[in-house]
């Protein structure tokens, strides 16, 4: 259960990672790249921040996440800057990439029939009961 306290630090960190990323994406040349922060949480001691990242295309998703970790370290002091009046001490920052686009995406194709869930079809004759 998050607390307001954790709701409201959340919210202002994916306000302003949004922004530094954004900002990044552009001065780094990634025209045509979207990014958006689809959720932060924050762990009930305020100590980790939880980034979770939607990139479209999706191709360009790892490469991109990876870029972010390894700036982990400008983008916390950047945001330092951003929330010194807000926040008395920034928590660690933890990116991860929001897949629940494409999980949303495989299953309407699996519901339309258009890819089967199932891995191994093959498997399901042999258990049939007969």
């Amino acid at each position: 259960m998050e607390t307001q306290r954790q709701k409201k630090i959340a919210g202002v960190i994916q306000k302003d990672i949004v922004d530094i990323l954004q900002r990044a994406a552009i001065d780094g040349g990634l025209t045509g790249t979207l990014l958006s922060v689809s959720k932060v949480s924050v762990t009930s001691d305020l100590s980790i921040a939880k980034i979770y990242i939607s990139i479209f295309p999706a191709k360009e998703a790892t490469a991109l996440l990876e870029g972010i970790q390894s700036n982990t370290p400008l983008i916390k002091h950047e945001l330092a800057q951003r929330t010194r009046n807000q926040l008395r001490r920034v928590p660690e920052l933890m990116f991860f990439l929001d897949d629940s686009l494409d999980y949303i995406e495989n299953i309407e194709k699996s519901l339309k029939g258009e890819e089967n869930p199932v891995k191994n079809p093959d498997l399901l004759e042999k258990r049939k009961k007969s």
